[in-house]
């Protein structure tokens, strides 16, 4: 075996390994691009840019002097491909999106195995220490930095026996929630209802708020839905 091939078989493995490493992190947090997608993110964008750096090798009668390539194109095309597979990862639920810290992992998975593909291993193992360590330190610190809690509230009413707006908003306050926005509608059971997006630093909360609501005679029905930041 000669010694490109070794240098190929390095640089491969390189980037088995550090997409692998990445993806473990994923999928140990259960998000659906996880260990062998991060792995072929990185294989295949170490393969094209080996691709991009040695095509003249297998190309017979070529002259270094007749033709230049270019490696950079070839790592342009490949950030902008993992940006529609990164984009596949992302989805809205409710009020919160999803998947958005995936999809950049996708990404720096691409771009490091860029560097491996033309062989800038120093950069490579430190892009690859760096990015784990934001995706499992930083969640640490993450968890413990004070957030907005976001919620889909319904409270509906007889409506010859509806609470004011007034005295909803305040029940809302006095519990610690604000609200982002407010809607009104008659449903087909022939209830008046209120509908609100609301938020609170305090998830804890919303249980209480639950409890007021099924003590209280005059609702006749509610939904707290939780979708997060």
């Amino acid at each position: 075996m000669n010694a490109d091939n070794l240098t190929v078989i390095l640089h491969l493995v390189g980037a088995v390994v550090a997409g692998g490493f990445i993806g473990l992190e994923r999928t140990f947090h259960g998000h659906p691009a996880g260990f062998r997608t991060h792995a072929l993110v990185c294989l295949a964008s170490s393969l094209l840019m080996l691709v991009a750096l040695h095509e003249w090798r297998s190309l017979p009668g070529f002259s270094l002097d007749s033709m230049r390539t270019d490696p950079m194109r070839m790592a342009q095309g490949i950030m902008t491909g993992i940006g529609f597979l990164g984009a596949g990862v992302i989805f809205k639920e409710g009020l919160s999106v999803r998947g958005l810290t995936t999809a950049a992992s996708i990404w720096i998975t691409a771009a490091i195995g860029i560097m491996l593909g033309i062989g800038f291993y120093f950069p490579a193992v430190l892009g690859t220490v760096f990015t784990l360590g934001i995706l499992s330190l930083f969640r640490v610190l993450e968890d413990r930095i004070p957030r907005q809690k976001y919620a889909q509230y319904h409270v509906s009413f007889d409506r010859n026996n509806v609470m004011s707006e007034t005295l909803v908003r305040k029940l809302l306050t006095d519990h610690g929630f604000e609200i982002a926005n407010m809607s009104y509608r008659i449903t087909q059971a022939g209830l008046f209802e209120y509908r609100m997006d609301i938020r609170t630093t305090n998830a804890d909360r919303t249980s209480a708020l639950a409890e007021i609501l099924r003590g209280t005679e005059s609702v006749r029905e509610f939904r707290i839905s939780t979708t997060g930041s």
